[in-house]
């Protein structure tokens, strides 16, 4: 795992290569570095013009502020500095770029909220790496193939036109994902350390709620039960060939010696998390990996040797052993996903559609269906019904926006008992399934109750002393951290106390 800090950093403050495009030429600057503790008063600053391409390597030359850039003469800058991490202009602007695509709206004061949220993410991966909170390259791949599949389904199901929109190669957008995703986890995973022990009592509950006028209670949102019915699309038997003969050709060439299973894994293998280590997943426990792979991997006792060909959830692999210590292996492999075309998509659906017609035709139940016909294995013996699994509870109610979006979408139309088209949507898994479901039942929004709604009250009170807490350890931990930023965000109206340091 890439740390992110140890108890000291390298304080990279650098400005990304500054361009300057004359005609069809363009000039990159150069970076600067030096080190400093994360916890320290320093000042550091760099600049760089778009002319200035020479390194600035003695720290005497480094400017005692964050200056501000001469107009025109910088494409990118250093504009805050959070411990030993740059925040760099073009951060704050793709943050701006990407949340406005995906309709976020940070405000009438955006340009203070945003870098402070950046900031804030950096505190949170600091303590991440300083309490060794891990995510899993396992973990990782999963996340970032239900986003590909999600964009690559978006871009009319092609991932040429997908590439063409995004002027980007998938494996550069797989790229991008892997860090973005295990940075988000690592956050959201030290948020959860930092409050999970804090818990509320039903007469804390009450107590909070007892004085507030009846129009001040909270409204709870339009609660649904669902149920679904799913068929996963499967591969041409020509399609799932062709990936076996390209896994029987690397395995033959890695045993003629032609070349190694890490290169093949590094150039090949659709498991980009592990790829970009050869194939190497680390050690890990049987219960962590698909069973189908599991068993394969911890069958192999000679690293010398290619396992036969495995199908997972996930696609075809071959393994190889590195090292085995107790129960954990460590092993590569290679990964390739057969591609799903459209006309099993459409036969999917259409065979939905058809099981749809039966069920509104009172032939047989949708529970029933579901006991015989659904391939999803997480709902298939409790009559299709979705779980909402939180830290707190385990329901089967769901907040609309709590739903997977494709399902809330068509849910959002329908009436109690009613089953819906054949639609299709990437499960949590990465693969493109059709599926049907049945809204069993709709609480539409309301004004809360201690009588009816207890639990989301309870949840209400809990999510505010969770939110105090963690808004108090931002506040400590932004007095125990070196802060620097330009002139300009000093009169921000932060929503965190202490960012402007008396300097």
């Amino acid at each position: 795992m890439n740390k992110i800090y140890k108890t000291s950093l390298i304080a990279v403050l650098s400005v990304v290569s500054a361009m300057a495009i004359v005609g069809n030429a363009a000039a990159t600057g150069g970076a600067t570095g030096m080190m400093r503790p994360l916890y320290g008063t320093a000042d550091t600053a760099v600049q760089k013009g778009a002319a200035d391409t020479t390194a600035v390597t003695n720290p005497a030359d480094l400017g005692t502020e964050l200056s501000e850039p001469t107009r025109g003469s910088i494409v990118d800058e250093v504009v805050w500095v959070v411990g030993d991490e740059p925040i760099l202009r073009s951060d704050i602007e793709a943050t701006r770029l990407q949340g406005s695509a995906e309709g976020h709206d940070f405000g009438a004061n955006a340009d203070c909220t945003i870098p402070e949220q950046i900031a804030v993410q950096k505190l949170f991966l600091h303590q991440a790496a300083l309490d060794s909170i891990e995510v899993s390259e396992s973990e990782i791949t999963q996340g970032v193939d239900q986003q590909m599949n999600y964009f690559i389904q978006m871009a009319g199901g092609s991932k040429e036109r997908l590439e063409q929109y995004r002027h980007e190669t998938i494996s550069q957008m797989r790229q991008e994902l892997h860090d973005e995703y295990k940075n988000s986890m690592l956050v959201q995973r030290m948020r959860q350390k930092l409050v999970e022990d804090i818990s509320v009592s039903p007469a804390e509950v009450r107590s909070y709620f007892k004085n507030m006028p009846a129009d001040s209670l909270p409204k709870i949102p339009t609660t649904v039960e669902v149920e679904i019915l799913t068929q996963t699309p499967k591969p041409t038997p020509d399609e799932v060939n062709r990936i076996k003969n390209e896994l029987r050709e690397f395995t033959d060439r890695i045993n003629k010696g032609e070349i190694s299973f890490a290169t093949l894994a590094s150039l090949y293998s659709e498991d980009t998390g592990s790829a970009r280590q050869g194939g190497e997943i680390g050690y890990t426990g049987r219960g962590m990996l698909d069973p189908a792979f599991a068993a394969a991997a911890f069958n192999l006792t000679d690293p010398k040797k290619v396992s036969k060909i495995v199908e997972s959830e996930f696609g075809y692999h071959i393994i190889q052993l590195i090292d085995r210590r107790g129960d954990r292996i460590n092993c590569r492999h290679i990964l390739l996903k057969p591609r799903i075309g459209q006309p099993a998509i459409d036969k999917a659906e259409s065979r939905l559609d058809s099981i749809g017609n039966d069920i509104r035709a009172g032939k047989f139940t949708f529970e029933d269906a579901v006991g015989y016909l659904s391939d999803d294995k997480d709902t298939k013996n409790n009559n299709g019904l979705l779980a909402n699994s939180t830290q707190t509870e385990r329901t089967s109610r769901f907040h609309m926006k709590d739903l997977p979006s494709e399902i809330a979408k068509v849910v959002d139309t329908m009436k109690v008992g009613e089953v819906s088209r054949a639609f299709q949507m990437v499960n949590e898994r990465g693969k493109v399934v059709c599926l049907i479901c049945k809204l069993k039942s709709r609480v539409d929004e309301h004004r809360a109750t201690i009588a009816e709604d207890f639990q989301d009250m309870k949840n209400i009170v809990l999510a505010k002393r969770k939110e105090d807490t963690l808004q108090q350890w931002v506040e400590k931990k932004i007095k125990d951290t070196y802060v620097r930023m330009l002139p300009e965000y000093k009169n921000c109206k932060f929503q965190y106390e202490g960012w402007v340091k008396d300097q």
